[in-house]
C-alpha cells in the first residue's frame, strides 16, 4: 500500500483537531489535556503531542494525518511531526487576528525545517474580499502561487477541498521538477 503524510498545524485553537476528525476514516486519535494557562482562555483542552487520522483513498492509497500542537513550547513536535511530509496545511482562525499574527510564527518555523508545498486554510470563514486576502497574503508572506482557502474544520467537504489543493500544489512542484530535469 502506497502511504502519504500530511501535516495540519497552526495556532491554539485554529481548528487542526476538529479538521482531521471531519475526514478521517479512522476515530482520530488526540492527546488533548485540560489547558492550565492562558489558552484555558480560549477553550478547554488543548492538544500537547499530536493528533493522528487516516484517510484511505479510492485509488487504495493512504493518507496519513497529524495535527501539530498550537502552542510554541511545543514546537519541538512541528518538527518531528514534520519528517517525511508529502505537504501541509496551515490552519488559521479567521475571527481572531492574534490566530494570524500566530500562524505567521508557525509558517516560518515550517519553512525554515521543510521545503515542501503547504496551502493556507482560513476555518471560520466562507471567503474574503481582494483586500483582506492581499492583508492576509502579505502579514503571512505568501507569494500568490500559494493557496489561501475558506474552510469550515467541522465540514467534511470542506477539509477535503483543503487537501485537494495541497495535493495539486504536490503535483505542480513534481511537474517544476521534471520540467527541471
Amino acid at each position: 500500500m502506497i502511504t502519504h503524510k500530511i501535516v495540519f498545524s497552526g495556532p491554539v485553537g485554529a481548528g487542526k483537531t476538529t479538521a482531521i476528525g471531519a475526514v478521517s476514516d479512522i476515530p482520530p486519535v488526540v492527546t488533548d489535556v485540560r489547558a492550565s494557562d492562558d489558552v484555558a482562555l480560549q477553550k478547554g483542552s488543548t492538544t500537547v503531542a499530536m493528533d493522528y487520522g487516516v484517510l484511505d483513498l479510492d485509488s487504495g492509497e493512504r493518507v496519513h494525518l497529524f495535527g501539530t500542537p498550537g502552542q510554541e513550547r511545543f514546537d519541538f513536535m512541528w518538527e518531528i511531526l514534520g519528517e517525511g511530509m508529502l505537504g501541509y496545511v496551515v490552519l488559521v482562525d479567521a475571527e481572531r487576528e492574534d490566530s494570524l499574527h500566530e500562524a505567521a510564527g508557525i509558517l516560518g518555523a515550517f519553512r525554515r525545517m521543510a521545503r515542501v508545498p503547504y496551502v493556507v486554510a482560513l476555518n471560520r470563514s466562507s471567503g474574503i474580499d481582494d483586500g483582506e486576502e492581499a492583508r492576509i497574503r502579505e502579514r503571512l508572506e505568501l507569494r500568490s502561487d500559494i493557496a489561501l482557502l475558506p474552510c469550515d474544520a467541522t465540514d467534511k467537504e470542506s477539509v477535503k477541498s483543503v487537501l485537494l489543493a495541497l495535493l495539486y500544489a504536490v503535483l505542480d512542484e513534481v511537474e517544476a521538477e521534471r520540467a527541471s530535469v
